[in-house]
């Protein structure tokens, strides 16, 4: 039976440090949106005898949908940062009306929004740089047998803090690969410090 899942609002930071005017509520709403898009698409799957989404996409494409459905949904309840319309620019999210058009390759005046499933928040970015970064650390389970016991995808950390290019170490590129960076053991620490969610259970 697919449940809906709630945000626990006793898991956030009673006195977080928080840049641009944003709220805890704003990521209470934009963490809810998430919940309540699953829920609305797995519960019509099931009608239809379908896998859940979250069983269906593949473990990447899951946290890039999420991370723009946050991006999106933080906008929409922030009072002060807008979606950053430049194609694959940097930041995600610009605060209104610096940049013309709200659209800038490359600012810095914003938060550069990423998901992952990587407990304790690490993960690759495409260049090492000054910039508030934003990080929801989130689970799914592909295990639970029926599958129409499995508990719904749920957030587990969040954290929002300033890092530098000295946080960063860069990553070896493959042949095929495109370089990354990845705050090294300094920087992933500094940024834990600054968190705002956090479900220890």
């Amino acid at each position: 039976m697919i449940t809906r899942q709630l945000v626990d609002t006793d898991k956030f930071n009673p006195a977080p440090s928080l840049p641009y005017n944003l709220r805890v509520l704003d990521f209470q709403g934009a963490m809810q949106d998430v919940y309540d898009f699953f829920y609305d698409v797995n519960v019509h799957f099931q009608d239809r005898s379908l896998p859940r989404l979250d069983d269906m996409l593949r473990p990447a494409i899951c946290s890039g949908v999420i991370s723009d459905m946050l991006t999106e949904s933080l906008a929409k309840h922030s009072r002060s940062l807008t979606v950053n319309t430049y194609h694959n620019g940097h930041p995600d999210l610009l605060v209104r009306g610096v940049y013309p058009n709200d659209k800038v390759k490359s600012g810095s005046e914003g938060v550069e929004i990423k998901s992952t499933r990587n407990k304790g928040g690490a993960v690759d970015t495409h260049g090492a740089r000054k910039q508030w970064m934003c990080v929801f650390v989130y689970t799914v389970d592909n295990t639970t047998e029926p599958a129409t016991d499995r508990h719904p995808l749920t957030f587990t950390e969040v954290y929002l803090g300033e890092v530098v290019p000295d946080d960063f170490r860069r990553n070896e590129r493959g042949e095929l690969g495109t370089r990354t960076s990845t705050l090294d053991r300094d920087g992933i620490a500094k940024l834990r410090e600054s968190w705002v969610y956090l479900d220890k259970d």
